[in-house]
Order: C-alpha cells, then structure tokens, then sequence
C-alpha cells in the first residue's frame, strides 16, 4: 500500500514511525464519517469508503473514473467521461476533508487525502507540532492565517466554489455500506439547513403544448437556467446529470429527501400557435410552500424562440438567485443555526449593504474575518471582506488600529479573492472598487465590464458598477445601469436608488431625484444625508436641506474640513464637485478657504460658480 507523505499542512511527519495500519485507517475513516463537521447528506461519505476500502483491499489501481460512477453513483454501464459527476464529487470530497482537518480533525491521529490528479487515497500520520497552529488560526486576521498555510496556495484553484454541500443522497450511502462493506456504522440523521447556503435543483421544465416547437423550447429553457443560475456563486446549483434524472413533477419531498437541497425550482411551457406561456415556482424543499410564482408570457412572430428562452431564464433566475432575491429572504426569515459559517456571514454583509450603518460593519467584518481563517479557499469571503476594509477608508467606519492602510488590506483581499475563482462576481466587484477608490479608474470600469459580462443579471454588482460609472462622470449611463438593477430589485439595497437620486440631481432631473432619494432610506449611512441635502437645495426645500445637511455634518464632522479630498478621492469631476460643495454651502454647511477655492471653477464653460 503507498502512502502519501507529508500531509496538507506542509509539515513533515515522523519519519521514524511506521505507516498507519489497515486497522488505524478504518478507526480513523470512522472518526471522519460520524463526525459532525462531516456531511451527512450527499455521496461523500460513500465515495470516501469505497475509495479508502478498494485501498486497503489492494486494488487501488481499479480505483478510476468508470468504477466509481458505477459502483458509488450507481450510473449505468454506458457511463463515460463526459459525464462529470465523479469529478465533480471528487473536487467536493477533498474541500470536504479539508474542511474536516481545520475543525473538528485537527488533532486526529491519521490524515486521509485524496490527491488532485487521481482518486486514490493517501494516508498519513496528522503531525502534532500543526496543531496549535489551527487553534491560534482562529482568531488570526486574514494574512496570517493564510500565510501559516503556505500549501494551500497549490490548491486554492481546486477549492474555489467553497465548502457547500451540493449533491447526494443518505439513502444511497445507507445502501452502498449494508451491501459493500457491512454495517460498519450507524450514520446521523441528514440536515438540510446547514449553513454553507443553498442548494437548488431544477427540474425539467413540463412541456404543455403540442409540436416540436414546444419540446424544444422546453429543453432549451430548462438548458438557459442551467446556465443562469450558477453565475450566483452564492448559492449552489446541482448540474445537468441531476436535473435530466428527474420528472418535471418531481415532489419537493424527494428532492428533500434523496437530494438534500432546499430549494426546487419547476415550471411548464405551453406553446399554442404563436403564443408562448411559461410558468415558473420556487418551492421550499422543508415544507413543501411555494416561495415564489410567476407566469411569462411572449410571442414567437414577434421575437424568436432563443431570445425569449433566454430572457426567461435570466428573468427567473434574477428575480430567485440575486443576492437580495426570494432564496436569500427566505433563509434571511429563517437563518441557519447559531454555528452561522461562511453563509451566515454572506447574509449579514447583504444586511449591511442594505443599511450601511457603522456598527454593522464592525459586526459583519469581524464574521467575515473568522470565515476566512477558518475556511480560506471561499473566494466569495474574501471578496466581502476586500468591500468592508475599504469601507473602513471612505466611510470612516471603524478603523482598526493597525499599521497597513485598509486599501492595501482591500487590494489584498480581492486579489485573493480573484486568485482562488477568477470569474467569481464578487470577487471582480470588490477589485473594481478597490481599483476605483485608488483613482485607478480606466482599470476599475474595465473589470466591472469583465464582471458584468460574467454575470449580467447580479443586482448587487449592477448596483455597485452603476454607481461607478455616474461618479466618474458618466451620469447618463450611470443612471441607466441603476435603473436596471432597480427594475430587476425594486426592493434591494437602499443604496441603489441613493445614487440614481445623485445621478438624477447631476443631470438636473430634480423630480426623480427626490422621488429616489425619498426610497433610498438610508439614515444609519452619513453620506445619505449630503446627497439628500444637495437634492433637496435643487429641487427648492431648503427647509429639508438644512435639516439633511446638520444630520450630516453631525455623523461626519470631519467631511466638510477635507470635501475637496473627499469628493476627489470619490472621482468626481471637478464641476460636479463645485456644484455639490456649493449646495452644500446653501444648505447651511460652514465654508472653509478650501472650499471658496473650489467655488471658483467654471461649471459646463459658464461662469464661475458663486455661493448662494
């Protein structure tokens, strides 16, 4: 039997003991697969047996592709490699054991890897001496934890979607022991409330009508969400092998049961002559409730049948897997267990987003913080976190106490974040932000074109893109992004609609500034408050001005002594910036000799601006 030495720590073992034994590996594959920090639903448990037994029993070399399909996941004999389930499953068993050995594993006697490249398992003498390593990397910041994990950077690509259950079923792994290997022992009973975030499954669409036209739009819709779903990398979609399995009727109890997902998105299609109706719900998988509901309707004479198929899929997939969508309200309704893991944190960064309140950003930084040292290959926390240490340099929210600036550790955390999942949206946002507020801005809006691309129906990167487009000086197009991520979330973060009352006010449209900045409703967020006033100087409230502009400069009385910085900092052109500090001042804001200098600049060729 071949062993694997060192283990995934980068430590090397003590050569002078002997291997584990047969007996030692088994005590140890039991330790694993009873754990709690083991997930009980899914094939891993299943594939992670075979593979350690077929070991053990000397015929590692039969352990390949083919054998596992058929004999884990039970495939048929006409499988083949276009089929990726086994290494879909495989990629997901060694993020699974890794996980494992940063938590609940950490002291365990023996470590069992199944190396990137092959499934055959190795099997190794965990060190001691790494120990106090995970036990201090708990409470470590970012860089260090990561740092005192040098060998993860080798698989930081393979790790990349994060530590999310995704596929399986007990009842499969229940059977696969009884026959294979015995009764060895016992299993818990499976939870599908976990806290990696939710999975989905889509079922084929039901084809209601009648003639080829509507068989293929049928499968072509069903094909476009397979597509436009898993560009939310905050959720987790189970593939195309999984939904061609099922019935359009399949029940949300056996999806539930066998699957494990929480989530089950199923519609219909009916195509009568030219009109073209389509149906799509969201059920909760727990209690059989439909989430969410809505019919589409269209007309092949007027657009053709891939257009329409592919505007209905973005549109579902939109209004069910954005991130202030109908999945994420209702685990926000109904939040995962007090253990809140990378998904909780996800969750709370939404929530301050939403409101953009100082202590919420303490609060949600410091989630995200202990997410990333306890699970670093989860590009989508790193891409977070890169959001909340820059917010602690333009928003003045909780600066930490440390040397480097929270630029440098925002850069550092998207450029983390892009290395572990180079398409990731999150992660493209977050370096486009930090590109940006480095006056890097021809870089800045060409990465959030590259995101946009990757996933054009993310309101939140919609939202955020939007807003720097208009600051750097582009209003127009600014504001037609934000309508945009408004159509599609008209209830989404109030920060939205803050910038395109902003956009509305630099274009002069006073009637819709008002209108936004009224929905905006974001009182917790200091610089809510200074567009309010300008707004409100416009549109001739003075009363309403004065009122926004003292809330303000009571939150933030550091802003007004450095606006210019500020509003440079910011990317504002220099007579958007003159138009604002002057409104400012009409709202009752002090005038300081930065801010006359300021006042002198020519606005669209006209005069100079004077105080008013």
């Amino acid at each position: 039997m071949q062993h694997l030495l060192p283990s995934r720590r980068d430590t090397a073992p003590d050569s002078t003991r002997p291997p584990p034994t047969h007996d030692d590996v088994r005590a140890q594959l039991k330790r694993i697969v009873t754990s709690s920090q083991f997930p009980h639903i899914g094939r891993s448990a299943a594939f992670l047996i075979y593979a350690v037994e077929e070991t053990l029993a000397g015929r590692a070399d039969r352990i390949k592709g083919y054998s596992i399909a058929v004999e884990v996941f039970k495939r048929s004999n006409g499988f083949t490699q276009d089929d990726p389930v086994v290494r879909i499953e495989a990629g997901r068993l060694r993020r699974v054991l890794e996980r494992y050995y940063f938590t609940a594993g950490q002291r365990d006697p023996i470590r069992i890897d199944i190396p990137k490249g092959g499934y055959v398992p190795t099997f190794a003498w965990n060190n001691p001496s790494a120990d106090n390593l995970d036990a201090e990397d708990q409470s470590l910041p970012s860089e260090r934890a990561y740092s005192l994990f040098p060998g993860l950077r080798r698989h930081m690509w393979a790790v990349a979607l994060g530590l999310i259950v995704i596929v399986g079923g007990a009842a499969a792994l229940a059977g696969l022991t009884s026959i294979r290997f015995g009764s060895i022992w016992p299993l818990p009973t499976a939870d599908i409330t976990g806290s990696d975030g939710p999975t989905l499954v889509i079922a084929p669409f039901a084809n209601l009508g009648d003639g080829p036209q509507a068989e293929l739009y049928t499968t072509g819709l069903t094909e476009e969400l397979l597509t436009a779903l898993p560009r939310f990398k905050e959720i987790k979609v189970f593939g195309r092998e999984t939904s061609r399995s099922l019935p359009p009727e399949v029940e949300a109890s056996r999806i539930r049961g066998e699957l494990g997902a929480r989530f089950l998105l199923a519609g219909g299609v009916r195509v009568s002559g030219s009109r073209v109706r389509v149906t799509a719900r969201l059920l909760d998988t727990q209690t059989d409730e439909i989430l969410w509901s809505q019919t589409y309707d269209d007309n092949i004479g007027v657009r053709d049948l891939f257009t329409i198929q592919s505007d209905v899929a973005n549109k579902v997939a939109t209004a069910v897997a954005q991130p202030y969508g109908i999945m994420a309200q209702a685990d926000v309704s109904n939040p995962p267990p007090d253990d809140l893991g990378i998904y909780g944190c996800t969750l709370s960064f939404y929530t301050y987003r939403a409101e953009l309140s100082i202590e919420r950003h303490e609060e949600v930084r410091n989630c995200l913080e202990s997410a990333v040292a306890r699970y670093p290959s989860f590009a989508t926390t790193w891409a977070m976190l890169s959001i909340l240490y820059l917010d602690e340099d333009r928003f003045r929210f909780n600066r930490k106490p440390i040397s480097s600036a929270p630029i440098d550790r925002s850069f550092q955390a998207a450029r983390r974040a892009i290395q572990l999942d180079p398409g990731n949206t999150r992660a493209l946002q977050a370096l486009m932000t930090a590109l940006f507020f480095s006056q890097r801005v021809p870089e800045a809006l060409q990465i959030g074109e590259r995101a946009l691309a990757t996933n054009p129906n993310d309101t939140e990167l919609l939202g955020e893109f939007g807003t720097r487009v208009a600051m750097s000086g582009e209003w127009q197009r600014g504001a037609a992004l934000l309508d945009r991520a408004i159509a599609l979330n008209p209830a989404g973060g109030g920060y939205y609609r803050g910038t395109r009352a902003l956009a509305a006010y630099m274009l002069h449209d006073d009637k819709t500034a008002v209108i936004e900045i009224r929905q905006a409703d974001l009182q917790k967020f200091p610089l809510f408050h200074a567009v309010a006033a300008v707004i409100y100087v416009d549109a001739g409230m003075i009363e309403d001005a004065r009122n926004e502009a003292s809330r303000f400069n009571e939150m933030r009385p550091d802003f007004i002594p450095s606006i210019v910085a500020e509003l440079k900092a910011r990317n504002f052109q220099p007579q958007d910036r003159a138009r604002m500090i002057a409104d400012l001042r009409t709202a009752g804001l002090p005038a300081m000799d930065e801010v006359q200098a300021t006042m002198s600049l020519p606005i669209d060729g006209s005069k100079a601006l004077q105080p008013r």
